[in-house]
């Protein structure tokens, strides 16, 4: 059984977490439609449920196969936050709860913040590409928390842009992690560990 190669859940995880924030984020910075004014469409919602929900679990459950306690939490943490999101905004609508005031919201992104920014120390034995991903998704946090306080339009503009290239570095790391081990050497960096 230890001579079974298992391959990098990294990958996916990365990939389900990067793309679904790009695409949420396109959705802050106003490229579907003022925000205030157009609700969350399902392409959002089915990509933070199965893609950037599903998939990261998934990623998560073969990190804790792997012994990478860091990658499960991480991984699987994120993906529950997904499905997470995706309740708050559906079980009002359902019916089935009240929706979230914007202080239970700036609450929540704050935890997320939270939760990141411990993360990120643990990044710290890591490549820069994956530094940058759990630093700038900290951020992106925090800015999600302070426009929920403050609803301030161009704030929540600023905090898309922010969160496509959160997104977008995600994407990337996802990439590189493929490349390289396809081509065997490294074909798009990532940094070499920090500390």
């Amino acid at each position: 059984m230890s001579d079974i190669k298992l391959g990098n859940p990294a990958p996916l995880g990365l990939l389900g977490f990067g793309v679904t924030t790009v695409l949420l984020n396109l959705y802050n910075a106003g490229a579907f439609g003022d925000p205030a004014n157009t609700p969350i469409g399902s392409m959002i919602l089915a990509m933070g449920l199965v893609y950037g929900g599903l998939a990261q679990v998934i990623a998560g459950t073969m990190e804790f196969r792997k012994g990478n306690t860091f990658g499960m939490v991480a991984f699987s943490s994120y993906g529950l936050f997904w499905w997470s999101l995706v309740a708050l905004i559906l079980l009002p609508g359902m019916g089935l709860s009240a929706a979230s005031n914007s202080n239970a919201m700036a609450a929540y992104f704050l935890m997320w913040g939270l939760f990141t920014f411990s993360m990120f120390f643990g990044t710290l034995k890591a490549n820069r590409a994956l530094q940058f991903v759990f630093g700038s998704l900290t951020l992106l946090f925090v800015l999600l928390a302070v426009h929920e306080l403050t609803s301030n339009a161009t704030l929540l503009t600023v905090t898309g842009y922010e969160g496509i290239i959160c997104g977008l570095s995600a994407f990337y790391l996802a990439i590189a992690h493929v490349l390289n081990e396809v081509y065997g050497r490294t074909v798009l960096p990532i940094g070499q560990v920090i500390l």
